[in-house]
């Protein structure tokens, strides 16, 4: 008898997203850092289109996340500041669109929407979104806890016994502490993440493309990766974080010494440990990809892939004296994004791409490699022409923000060469030439001969604000010290 009948390969590309959280753009080996080491990661982006410029244009978890799902911006689908518990009831989202056109969807580690594992048109959900105080309280309905709805810690436990918990480690999830992970390398959350999604690709329906997103919560903190990784960085000299002219040193001295201070850290040692342990985790997450693509390979399906590798946001890392995320400087606001086509989908020319882009774009960006229509209201610019034939797309500028404190919250205006800052509840501005200055080393906004082009930055930025429920525009002049909000009541969706 002749044997069964194998299925022919769909049509149409598949998609693995791989995402990364608070993984700051410059911190890949093909991105020129030297210190990190992402062999694997830095095959892919040598493969593809690698995109120098690319931001996030609300850098916390949850916004940011919403311009990805959505390809909106913040200003459009209304998520303009960090807030847990809030709905996300968009009209369309990423996941969506992949499952309404046949594909099978599947989602892999960190989601972070709400309600808890909504699933936004994901058929597969195997969570992990690390702690999320928001799901921790007894107030909370049962099946909102995180004990309940999160995947990777029940894994956990059945591993370990009923008193495991997803900080076993001890740092803090915004903590700059480093502690080495206390468990078996297996059982680490960056592994489940590897191992759960190489589950999904080896049972998947192989007549149906896929569209699988692996998101690790690594290497946002805890700085837990495993001995073997931090023994790579711990030892050895590690590049000094950049240093301003503008930089507020007294608050480092003052708040330096609270690990989840945003002021950064003022014990040289402690600095770095995070920094071998932030380098360390990224390592860890490199190796977990190339056991992905040994995966796509195994099964044929490699080159019948789009693979994308982005981060939702960075880490300052340091930089002028700052740590953690939600700021509008390179080391928080700019993200690694490269697209890799399948050599059996379309023969491209491996390039670096200089045009400015953002989150919002790569909702278009599949769609569109993948023939699918792209939802009307969607703001982002699909980056197809570019990935395909190194077609650079018309944008002038990205335009960021951040409702958060009466001290950081901010609007920027970046372009392929500089950036304006304006921290709307101080009024304090900031204008760097990236071009010359990429670590954002000297503030120029007092410079003479630089005022044309501040100027021109601050009129499309209020271009930008005018008509927004908060009040940010006057006369065609920007209002400092408006009402803050981190959700709008009337986001144009």
């Amino acid at each position: 008898m002749p044997g069964p009948q194998i299925p022919e390969a769909p049509a149409r590309p598949n998609v693995l997203l791989i995402m990364c959280d608070q993984l700051r753009g410059d911190c890949l080996g093909f991105a020129g850092h030297p210190d990190v080491k992402t062999p694997f990661l830095d095959s892919l982006a040598a493969q593809g289109t690698f995109f120098d410029r690319a931001y996030s244009a609300c850098p916390t978890c949850v916004p940011a996340r919403a311009t990805l799902f959505t390809g909106q911006t913040p200003g459009h689908h209304g998520r303009v500041g960090y807030e847990d518990g809030i709905s996300w009831n968009f009209p369309h989202m990423m996941p969506q669109e992949f499952r309404g056109a046949g594909y099978q969807t599947a989602c892999v580690g960190k989601l972070h929407v709400h309600p808890p594992r909504l699933a936004c048109g994901f058929e597969t959900l195997r969570l992990h979104d690390g702690y999320l105080g928001c799901y921790q309280g007894s107030d909370i309905p049962h099946w909102m806890h995180q004990d309940v709805h999160d995947d990777y810690l029940r894994f956990l436990r059945a591993e370990m016994g009923p008193d495991a918990y997803i900080d076993s480690t001890g740092p803090e999830c915004n903590s700059w502490i480093c502690h080495p992970w206390i468990f078996e390398e297996r059982l680490h959350p960056t592994n489940w993440v590897a191992d759960e999604t190489i589950h999904f690709l080896e049972t998947r329906d192989r007549t149906r493309p896929f569209f699988a997103m692996a998101s690790f919560v690594r290497p946002h903190p805890p700085l837990d990766a495993p001995q073997s990784y931090l023994d790579r960085y711990i030892g050895r000299d590690l590049r000094e974080p950049a240093c301003g002219d503008w930089d507020d040193t007294e608050a480092t001295e003052r708040d330096g010494m609270m690990p989840t201070s945003v002021h950064g850290c003022r014990d040289a040692e402690m600095r770095h440990e995070a920094l071998a342990g932030y380098y360390a985790a990224i390592t860890h997450i490199d190796h977990q990809v190339g056991r992905l693509i040994s995966a796509l390979k195994r099964d044929g399906s490699f080159n019948d892939t789009i693979i994308v590798f982005l981060s939702d946001h960075g880490e300052m890392l340091f930089d002028h004296s700052l740590w953690r995320k939600l700021l509008p400087y390179e080391g928080a606001a700019h993200i690694p994004l490269f697209i890799r086509m399948g050599t059996h989908i379309a023969r491209t020319v491996p390039h670096r791409s200089e045009s400015v882009v953002e989150l919002m774009d790569v909702m278009p960006t599949l769609l569109d490699l993948c023939g699918i229509d792209v939802p009307a209201k969607v703001d982002g610019t699909s980056l197809a022409h570019e990935v395909l034939d190194g077609t650079p797309i018309d944008r002038a500028y990205v335009h960021g923000e951040h409702a958060f404190t009466e001290e950081q919250s901010h609007h920027y205006i970046v372009t392929p060469r500089d950036k304006y800052i304006w921290f709307s509840q101080t009024g304090v501005e900031r204008y760097f030439d990236l071009a010359d200055d990429p670590r954002e080393e000297h503030d120029l906004i007092a410079d003479p001969a630089r005022q044309k082009r501040v100027d021109e930055m601050r009129f499309w930025l209020i271009r930008e604000l005018e008509g927004r429920e908060e009040g940010f525009v006057r006369d065609g002049e920007l209002v400092v010290g408006r009402p803050l909000v981190t959700v709008l009541s009337h986001p144009a969706i």
